[in-house]
């Protein structure tokens, strides 16, 4: 299994899919040819067995140094031996017709004897392809899939173990570039490409795109790395933006907590389209927008928390019994059975993303006000019910008082674009939902024991999610009730100066459950402090006046990037290492918005 960790990986990709590539030179996780396809290199969730490619110096170990060319996804690799140094440059060019995988060795001093491993298996480190030989590519096939490794004439390949491998020394000055393709198995011909070319293209393009990044505050640098980050997670074809490129990498070491996070999230529509549209990249917030309209239209009963890349419904979750997992973490899932859950706060998202939308210029058609107008009749009808809530809880429904917000959320938001548009709308019915949810929240969701919002109607438990109280408004950030909650979530969900998304190891009694008891969420163990709730802390402490509290708390998360600025899902402050699947889309896109806010003047710009 691999032993690196998962802050040891790097990120490069075209925008239709993505690859990680770790500090040993390998790449160990690719899906082709989307985010969601079957991965042809699986070793992140396995071994050697079930795919990967290998290229470093023949002697291994961890690369010297590496970092991102510029402000680019073109990952620059350095070793430093005792015969002389060598570079491998690393990127996925934007396709024109199939997908590439471009590996460029660079002779940077001396010479380097270097080892190239290609272990290519289809369906999710499955199906070990036929291989054969023609005069420029080694044509690897299976079903559906072939992948062609075009390598330069000096370098010869071989069989072995399962691997097309290679022996071949770098001197400095010399080039040494590869080239992976996939394509269907059908097609009889693999394009070529000047490499030289397809890199400085490659960097043109990430560096033109860059450029239009408007923040230009002290976190300059965190800012625009989590923007490329959230770029490279876009799939370029609809618009959509996928949680992470990866799946069932542990929010507990050796635990079951493991989930598929390739697919396209509603919940992270209203603050990504923000994170957007304060840089200046309103061309990808409207793709975004349309994208989310598309996969909305229909029966607001159908409406989901989670989608394809192109706005799929039927995602099921099954398992890769065959893949071990990251260091022992099994299941892998494939799929994602939140498809099937009510989550009501997802309807709150998208208004509150339909009145962003609005008040940065984007057309309010009538068809999508004939779609609001449908979402808020299903929500005035079902907002009473209990429901999964905002972290997909797989125990019994629940009257969670995040969605109980978000839907308040959606009745002001439906309100407010009704008084600013004039467009036709049942105002008063608005109105009275608006009014009933927040009583509803007042009495049921909060504990005035202990003079705190909770988690769910009836629970003493805290939820890092009731920050979202002072957030959307839904209280003034100076009432008591709020400034309280914020100091029982700093300190009742601390987990090594970080915050916990809610306490998952406590069952109705409160007290910790071992990992074969399940919890209040219906999973056994405890996982790691959640990142982005940690920026929602330090967006808190800034609406109520705690600015320097907020900057330190801030600073201390954007800390926890590996050495290229890539973020997980969650951290283990006791082991200190990142968690989750990763780079995290929301993660990133709560460190661009709570960057602009403590950046922000009285206007919030």
């Amino acid at each position: 299994m691999t032993g690196l960790l998962i802050e040891d990986y790097a990120l490069i990709g075209d925008l239709q899919t993505a690859a990680l590539v770790g500090r040993d030179g390998s790449v160990d996780w690719l899906c082709l040819p989307r985010f969601d396809s079957p991965s042809c290199f699986a070793g992140l969730l396995g071994d050697d067995r079930h795919g990967g490619w290998r290229l470093a110096p023949a002697g291994g170990g961890l690369c010297t140094g590496r970092r991102y060319r510029g402000d680019t996804l073109v990952l620059d690799s350095v070793w430093e031996t005792v015969g002389g140094d060598v570079r491998i440059t690393d990127f996925m060019p934007r396709r024109e017709h199939s997908p590439q995988l471009i590996r460029i060795v660079e002779g940077l001093r001396g010479e380097v004897p270097m080892r190239g491993d290609l272990r290519l298996r289809f369906n999710h480190g499955r199906i070990a392809p036929w291989v054969r030989r023609t005069d420029h590519h080694r044509i690897a096939v299976a079903g559906p899939d072939s992948a062609w490794l075009r390598v330069p004439p000096g370098v010869h390949t071989y069989g072995d173990d399962g691997a097309t491998s290679s022996d071949f020394t770098v001197r400095a000055g010399e080039r040494v570039p590869f080239v992976l393709t996939w394509q269907p198995s059908h097609l009889s011909t693999a394009p070529r490409t000047d490499t030289d070319r397809a890199l400085q293209r490659t960097v043109d393009d990430w560096e033109r795109w860059a450029a239009g990044c408007r923040y230009q505050g002290e976190w300059r640098p965190q800012v625009l790395r989590s923007l490329i980050t959230l770029k490279a997670l876009t799939y370029a074809p609809t618009g959509g933006i996928v949680a992470a490129p990866t799946t069932s990498l542990p929010e507990r070491l050796g635990g079951m907590r493991n989930w598929d996070y390739r697919f396209c999230w509603l919940r992270d529509s209203s603050m990504t389209l923000a994170a957007l549209l304060r840089s200046g990249y309103r061309e990808e917030a409207a793709a975004w927008y349309t994208w989310l309209l598309r996969a909305i239209a229909g029966d607001p009963a159908d409406l989901q928390a989670v989608y394809g890349v192109a706005g799929e419904r039927g995602l099921p979750e099954t398992q890769a019994s065959w893949l071990p997992g990251y260091q022992g973490s099994a299941p892998v899932r494939l799929g994602n059975a939140a498809v099937r859950q009510l989550q009501l706060d997802v309807y709150g998202e998208v208004v509150d993303t339909l009145e962003l939308a609005l008040l940065a210029g984007l057309p309010m058609e009538r068809k999508v006000w004939r779609l609001l107008r449908t979402l808020m009749a299903f929500l005035e009808e079902h907002w009473r019910q209990p429901d999964e809530g905002l972290w997909e809880f797989r125990g019994e429904r629940r009257h969670f008082v995040h969605s109980k917000i978000m839907t308040w959320v959606a009745a002001d938001r439906a309100v407010r674009m009704a008084e600013t548009t004039g467009l036709p709308a049942p105002l008063e019915r608005w109105r009275a939902m608006r009014d009933a949810v927040h009583a509803d929240v007042c009495a049921n969701g909060y504990d005035p024991d202990r003079g705190v919002f909770v988690q769910h109607y009836g629970g003493r438990e805290l939820d890092a999610a009731t920050l979202f109280v002072a957030k959307t408004g839904f209280l003034p950030p100076d009432d008591p009730r709020v400034i309280r909650t914020i100091d029982a979530v700093r300190t009742e969900l601390d987990h090594g100066g970080f915050v916990r998304r809610y306490a998952p190891g406590l069952g109705r009694g409160g007290s910790p459950d071992s990992d074969g008891q399940r919890g209040a969420d219906g999973l056994p163990g405890s996982e790691g402090a959640f990142l982005a709730c940690s920026f929602w802390l330090a967006d808190a402490l800034a609406l109520t006046g705690r600015t320097g509290e907020a900057r330190e708390l801030f600073g201390r998360v954007v800390a926890l990037g590996n050495d290229l600025g890539l973020l997980s899902e969650e951290w283990d402050p006791i082991t200190r290492r990142q968690l989750g699947n990763t780079p995290q889309a929301f993660t990133h896109v709560a460190l661009v918005n709570t960057a602009f806010g403590l950046g922000a003047g009285p206007d919030g710009t």
